[in-house]
């Protein structure tokens, strides 16, 4: 099964040069290196600040484009990480052995099998 791995800090915490951040900002390529070598790994990428991102959508026909994300939080999403893993314990596993848990948050959601019926709300 795939999972994307959710990856979400506050940069004032990542980048703000303390001790602590600097650790885990030097573990990060090694541990990526160590789950591709292991398989789990499939594909995986930072994003920049969310001051330059647009957020778009179409309402009664029209596009809005506004600056930077729909909400404000301390916490963005700065990355993720697509991994395979055999069931959802296995992908928790996985993601409490990345790096920016200790900083911030990993949300773990698995990937749509659209072999399968879509959810019933």
């Amino acid at each position: 099964m795939q999972f994307v791995c959710l990856i979400y800090f506050d940069p004032k915490v990542v980048f703000g040069g303390s001790p602590e951040a600097n650790a885990v900002l030097a573990e990060v390529g090694p541990h990526g290196d160590r789950h591709k070598a292991a398989g789990h790994v499939l594909m995986s990428q930072a994003l920049v600040l969310p001051d330059e991102a647009v957020t778009v959508r179409i309402r009664e026909g029209r596009m809005s484009a506004t600056d930077g994300p729909f909400a404000e939080t301390k916490e963005v999403l700065g990355g993720f990480v697509l991994i395979e893993a055999c069931d959802r314990d296995e992908a928790v596993e996985i993601a409490a052995t990345n790096p920016f848990a200790k900083l911030g948050s990993v949300e773990v959601r698995p990937v749509v099998d659209f072999s399968k019926a879509r959810p019933a709300l």
